[in-house]
């Protein structure tokens, strides 16, 4: 293909990735609009590719893919996670930093792009003072809360609240600062500012509005990230529009309401089952007699469990549609875009029967639910790129300090980059 142009995925790819907080990132596809001659939208070079690379100087450029592929294994990545766990609890979560650490790096280790595999280089001992420091932090809001002491746990709450989008900020530039490939590290270049945008107003106004805000604020959450992005030189741009967004939310909304219905329908006929075998649904049986026997209860148990397994599918939805959405409309430096093939309900079927994998297991299916997760989104994402890979110009980036990312790891913020 030597085109002038990058095709569209609308049009080649007939069903158009992250992780979770492992691999590329949340980069995205191929594009109409393209670049013309291998230049940025405004016919200058892109910041960080060499302007003497054949399709950038003006001549037609070639469109080459790669596809990402994964090499991790489930039998190798238990050895690790056991080991992982065992040290964690002996020695009462110190050795956390380096349990995350080292599963980032088996991760990044095992994803390999156009012949090179990522890499994850953060210092575990960093991470430990941050660890510690939030740690601390949470375990004295805990002790305030359960001792009644609000003049105590209030303050911390407000200094969460008001810290949140800073924290999210630094985790971003700290995780983009120690994943590299091809020996160049990655770069976030979004602003404090932005953060408390995107973070701070976006997540107040969902909590305001609900559904008619929430799509609002993921769309400018993966645009701050998507647009924060660099590798070297080059830099992140995100193409997309609010509106899919609020069809991914409506969707997952359907669903949601569908599962309450669902859910109450199936808890009744279960307990009138019960009621009917068990001799409890009689003539003359009051209604206190019902209320007091189990049939209430295995009525409760199993509409919550069936909400709770239905409320799954729609979340696993919207992170699925999600991540495929902002991957087909991204780019960087104007000259590398990536497709993202996968089902999302193909994604959510796998997170329901990875999730009843570890319950039956007792979590001992963990490493294996990770793997197959990871194999299943990677085999799905390509990189269509109008230059080689290593021709683009580095700059040391500095990490910054862990306090972000550690936060964002205990407190279960979810920023994966």
């Amino acid at each position: 293909m030597s085109d002038a142009t990058l095709p569209d995925p609308q049009l080649t790819d007939p069903d158009p990735l992250h992780p979770a907080g492992h691999g590329l990132g949340r980069h995205a596809a191929v594009p109409t609009g393209a670049v013309p001659t291998g230049t940025g939208r405004d016919g200058a070079v892109p910041a960080g590719v060499d302007p003497s690379l054949p399709g950038v100087s003006g001549a037609a450029p070639d469109v080459t893919r790669h596809d990402l592929s994964f090499t991790g294994t489930a039998a190798e990545y238990f050895r690790l996670w056991i080991v992982n766990v065992a040290l964690t609890l002996v020695t009462l979560g110190v050795y956390l930093p380096w349990a995350r650490v080292r599963t980032r790096q088996y991760f990044y280790g095992h994803t390999w792009l156009d012949g090179q595999n990522f890499e994850y280089r953060a210092n575990p001992a960093a991470l430990l003072r941050g660890y510690l420091l939030v740690g601390a932090l949470f375990g004295l809001y805990s002790y305030a809360s359960q001792r009644e002491l609000y003049w105590l746990a209030l303050p911390l709450i407000v200094l969460y609240v008001a810290l949140y989008p800073w924290l999210v900020w630094r985790s971003l530039r700290f995780q983009a600062a120690n994943t590299v490939h091809r020996g160049l590290n990655f770069s976030f270049h979004g602003t404090a500012g932005d953060s408390y945008v995107a973070y701070g107003a976006a997540n107040v106004a969902a909590s305001v509005a609900g559904i008619f805000a929430l799509p609002w604020a993921w769309f400018m959450q993966r645009q701050y990230q998507v647009r924060g992005l660099g590798y070297g030189q080059a830099r992140g741009h995100f193409r997309g529009d609010v509106a899919p967004f609020y069809i991914i939310g409506l969707t997952s909304l359907g669903l949601s309401l569908a599962g309450g219905v669902v859910a109450l329908l199936l808890g009744g006929l279960v307990a009138g089952a019960w009621s009917a075998l068990s001799g409890e649904l009689r003539a003359g049986a009051d209604f206190e007699d019902l209320i007091d026997g189990p049939t209430v209860w295995i009525f409760l148990g199993v509409a919550y469990v069936s909400f709770l397994l239905l409320y799954t599918v729609a979340w696993q939805y919207v992170r699925g549609a999600t991540m495929r959405y902002v991957l087909n409309n991204a780019e960087l430096g104007g000259v590398v875009r990536t497709g993202a093939t996968f089902s999302p309900w193909g994604l959510v079927w796998l997170s329901v029967t990875n999730s009843l994998a570890q319950v039956v297991t007792l979590g001992l299916a963990t490493p294996w639910a990770a793997i197959r997760r990871t194999r299943f989104i990677l085999a799905g994402v390509h990189v269509r790129t109008i230059t080689d890979l290593d021709h683009f110009r580095g700059q040391a980036q500095v990490p910054g300090t862990a306090l972000g990312e550690a936060a964002s790891e205990l407190l279960d913020i979810q920023v994966g980059f």
